[in-house]
């Protein structure tokens, strides 16, 4: 009956991005506000979709569509949401319209705003497309309720990416675009050829009918031949070590605003495939595997704590970060217990939130400095720049995973479910993964830790030469010369010993969201638990 909320999801921002291509010069004086209005329109459906879903019923796919596509194949436009989806709907939604909110708010032209010309091309039009179109794909793979059109979605936002890194990156934008690209695409045609095997196997691609199906029809090592190639092409998204390597590359030479996207809700998209494909269509593949799955995250965990530890440049080490924090997600879906796969998903949305508002504030940080040097920042932010320093300090300690906040109930349940990992599973093994796990924790307490007294703490070092947009023809000198700026191209001149500007209005509308989020999550983790347990169950098969 609602399922035209689904669809208006992915009309409305494709609506967009083709209205900026019929009426380009029309619109270009208010781009800064199209943007705006596009996306807000998108999360108000998003919100709408929160507020009909039925959460006593959260295992039951809503909002469906269903409709013929390819007749002669038998495909189908299959939407819908579950308890499992739909935070990650409102997520994508959310965090797209925070970075409209980051780009144009105020008229656009602050600093790193939509607006502002920079060297190395500032397209604010193209940007706008680029974005919307990457949200189409985005929400549409949370959508899909057919392999094939997840498939399609899940392709749709390689190109967007891409261009995002390519085109508003910094210094070495071109090189991280193209590992970018080649990893995706090459992990995309692994698991296609996954999904085909499904196809062939049970003749249908109903993502609802697999599930139920739960593996009949599929032989044992069918199910695991498909689930490797499968989780392959979804690990290079996650990102799982050692497919990581695009990764911190990627981040580094990102944009603020694709940094974002690309820590909030990318990655959500590889483990979001585990959840809503591998392991309910591939039940017997997902239990062979899950010891290596388990290996390879504890891993990725204790790899991605030490590399932050060596970390120079702040936007490189939250990067690294996120490959720990995928790990516990990763260690939460081995387990295949109802508790481990909550905390996976429980995770997910916390690590959007925390890692989206980090990449803001490092975005910032670049912004104000001309540099993400840890180092050179000369430390002492709390006394420069209290509320930025105190921001930086609050997204820093809820990725750490205190408690009370978000990042830490999602860490704790994947390693409690590690602790009982499911029947027919080695359990000294997973006991060896939940120790390590726990170490992993330890060590990004240290990193972040680390990371605030360089960063926040102590005396600034010396008088602060603060970035200062020059007027146009005037050229200036700061202490790092033609550095590069925030989003690519060269960095605005600086004007050495003054006191650098706190938060602006538009930062701290674009940030107070993820802060309350994080707060309401960490203190009342039941509102998320409670909408993703029932719809864990239905695809682990157990009654609830």
């Amino acid at each position: 009956m609602m399922g035209w909320v689904s669809v208006a999801l992915l009309a409305v921002p494709l609506l967009g991005a083709l209205g900026l291509l019929a009426a380009p010069r029309a619109l270009r004086p208010v781009l800064h506000v199209y943007g705006l209005v596009v996306s807000g329109v998108t999360l108000l459906l998003a919100v709408l979709m929160l507020v009909r879903f039925d959460y006593g019923d959260s295992r039951r796919a809503q909002f469906v569509v269903d409709v013929p596509w390819i007749r002669g194949l038998d495909l189908r436009f299959h939407l819908g949401v579950d308890g499992i989806s739909l935070p990650l709907v409102a997520l994508t939604a959310l965090l797209t319209f925070l970075c409209f909110v980051y780009l144009g708010a105020g008229g656009g032209r602050g600093p790193g705003q939509l607006m502002r010309p920079k060297s190395g091309g500032g397209r604010p039009r193209a940007m706008v497309f680029t974005l919307l179109v990457l949200e189409v794909g985005m929400i549409g793979t949370f959508l899909a309720l057919d392999l094939l059109l997840f498939f399609v979605f899940f392709e749709v936002v390689l190109v967007p990416m891409y261009f995002l890194i390519a085109i508003w990156g910094g210094a070495g934008r071109r090189a991280a675009a193209v590992k970018f690209i080649l990893y995706t695409v090459l992990g995309s045609v692994v698991m296609l050829l996954g999904l085909l095997l499904v196809w062939a196997q049970t003749g249908t691609l109903d993502v609802l009918a697999l599930e139920a199906a739960h593996g009949r029809g599929m032989t044992a090592g069918v199910q695991t031949l498909a689930f490797v190639a499968i989780g392959l092409g979804l690990a290079v998204k996650t990102p799982m070590w050692p497919l990581h390597t695009w990764l911190p590359d990627a981040h580094t030479e990102a944009p603020t605003v694709g940094s974002v996207l690309l820590a909030g809700v990318l990655l959500k998209m590889g483990t979001y495939g585990f959840a809503r494909i591998a392991i309910p269509v591939l039940p017997h593949g997902a239990a062979t595997v899950a010891p290596w799955l388990g290996a390879f995250a504890v891993v990725g965990i204790v790899y991605g704590a030490l590399a932050c530890l060596a970390q120079r440049d702040l936007k490189r080490m939250i990067a690294y970060s996120s490959i720990g924090h995928m790990g516990f997600v990763l260690l939460g879906f081995a387990t295949l217990t109802t508790v481990g796969i909550n905390g996976a998903l429980f995770a997910n949305v916390a690590h959007g939130l925390i890692t989206g508002l980090l990449f803001f504030l490092a975005g910032a940080v670049k912004e104000r400095y001309g540099t993400a040097d840890m180092p050179s920042l000369g430390g002492g932010m709390l006394a420069t720049m209290p509320r930025l320093g105190s921001v930086l300090t609050f997204a820093a300690i809820a990725s750490l995973g205190l408690p009370g906040l978000a990042g830490f109930w999602g860490e704790m349940l994947a390693l409690f479910g590690a602790y009982q990992p499911a029947a027919g599973l080695p359990r000294g093994l997973f006991l060896t993964f939940m120790v390590i796990g726990g170490l992993g924790a330890v060590l990004t307490a240290a990193y972040f830790l680390v990371m605030l007294s360089r960063v926040t703490h102590g005396p600034p070092a010396a008088p602060v030469s603060v970035v200062r947009l020059a007027p146009a023809g005037v050229a200036a000198l700061g202490r790092t010369g033609d550095a590069q700026g925030a989003d690519g191209g060269s960095a605005p001149p600086r004007r050495a010993g003054l006191r650098p500007r706190d938060i602006r209005g538009y930062e701290l509308a674009s940030w107070v969201p993820l802060i309350v989020l994080i707060l309401l999550f960490g203190l009342w983790p039941k509102l998320l638990l409670s909408l993703t347990t029932p719809a864990v169950q239905l695809l682990l098969g157990v009654a609830s």
